[in-house]
């Protein structure tokens, strides 16, 4: 049975393109899981077909979390559906602040033969992708949590919905106007835009989708981010650069830099952990920095072997004589970028030359300023 996800924190987007795919797919078939009433204790499935409701019913939280109730309820609905054998679609949509990722790998991997998942799509609001981008509320703040747990912010949320899928839904209203399309286009340059009531929705929901290769172009080693543009006044820097990091200036410039753009990505390294990828995510204000790994250029040969095809050939088409894949690769998008100034500031955040030649073992007395960000707490 084809399954297809759509999902995104637009809810009125997100029900317009999933009302377009039941009309529009003979024997269509909707679940939603309403995470709203997490609170009471349960999550309420409700599953409908174009003419209306088919059925209602309620599962219990999974170690206080709505998302886990999901996960186990998800799959045997499906797959309930799926042994029916009358189901031309199943669209799973999404609550609002669920991101398509999880879902779509609990699908593709524990699906088996009965469910064959053909796409995930984000539905869009083009006026409204700027203020959720920028939004740095909680979640829970919001009332969106899935968890008591979730320290997820609006705009993060809103950044990962967007970029995991190759196709947007465009509910476009009178509001947006050329910048909000510039913005859209910039932030996922290789998403496939599908205007509702265009009719070529229901044919994107069938189109195939590969989540190791969704996962691959999400992982900051081989991400797949934005290139240069500058349009409708909505530009995107790439700053790329192989010195590593002062750890001290480029901890006392974040707030400038994070500041400075509505999302930013990418990832980079400092000079006193040399060995470690670092992850660099932004939006809505705030900074997430996480270890990704090592570098491969820190791995013995026989560790290479382990390495994802993927990964090997993304080192290799930027490897450095001396660093090897070690590099600063960040890219900022936003309406009204000073790209100049924003480059000053990042290059001034390097070793200067004669801090890059004291070698290695000189970086390592470096003060270690991201400790709050990559060790852990004891």
């Amino acid at each position: 049975m084809p399954v297809v996800i759509v999902g995104g924190l637009h809810g009125d987007a997100r029900r317009s393109a999933v009302r377009e795919l039941l009309a529009a797919v003979p024997g269509s078939v909707a679940l939603h899981h309403d995470l709203a009433t997490a609170a009471g204790g349960t999550v309420r499935r409700v599953v409908r077909d174009a003419s209306g409701e088919l059925s209602r019913g309620e599962t219990p939280l999974v170690n206080d979390c709505a998302c886990c109730a999901l996960r186990e309820d998800l799959l045997p609905e499906l797959w309930r559906l799926a042994a029916d054998g009358s189901t031309g679609l199943a669209v799973v949509e999404l609550w609002d602040s669920v991101e398509p990722r999880t879902m779509a790998e609990v699908v593709a991997a524990h699906g088996g033969e009965a469910l064959d998942l053909t796409n995930v799509i984000t539905a869009v609001d083009p006026a409204l992708v700027l203020p959720y981008l920028a939004n740095g509320d909680d979640l829970a703040e919001a009332g969106l949590a899935a968890a008591p747990t979730d320290r997820r912010t609006v705009g993060d949320t809103w950044a990962r919905q967007l970029e995991y899928a190759p196709v947007l839904a465009l509910v476009d209203g009178a509001d947006a106007d050329e910048e909000d399309r510039a913005l859209l286009a910039q932030l996922h340059p290789t998403a496939r835009q599908v205007r509702t009531g265009s009719g070529e929705l229901a044919r994107a929901a069938f189109a195939g989708f590969d989540t190791a290769a969704a996962a691959a172009a999400q992982h900051p080693a081989c991400a797949l981010l934005p290139q240069e543009a500058d349009e409708a006044g909505v530009a995107t820097l790439v700053w790329h650069r192989h010195r590593p990091f002062h750890p001290g200036r480029l901890y006392e410039a974040l707030e400038g830099l994070v500041a400075a753009a509505a999302r930013s990505r990418g990832r980079f390294w400092l000079a006193d952990r040399p060995d470690t990828l670092l992850a660099w995510d932004a939006a809505g204000g705030a900074l997430r920095v996480e270890s990704s790994g090592p570098w491969l250029a820190s791995l013995p040969d026989a560790a290479w072997e382990m390495v994802p095809p993927v990964r090997r050939a993304a080192a290799a088409l930027g490897w450095h004589p001396e660093h090897g894949d070690r590099c600063q690769h960040l890219v900022f998008t936003s309406p009204g970028l000073d790209r100049e100034g924003l480059a000053e500031l990042l290059d001034a955040c390097l070793l200067t030359e004669a801090e890059f030649a004291a070698g290695r073992e000189a970086w390592k007395r470096l003060p270690t300023a991201f400790g709050a960000f990559l060790d852990p707490v004891s």
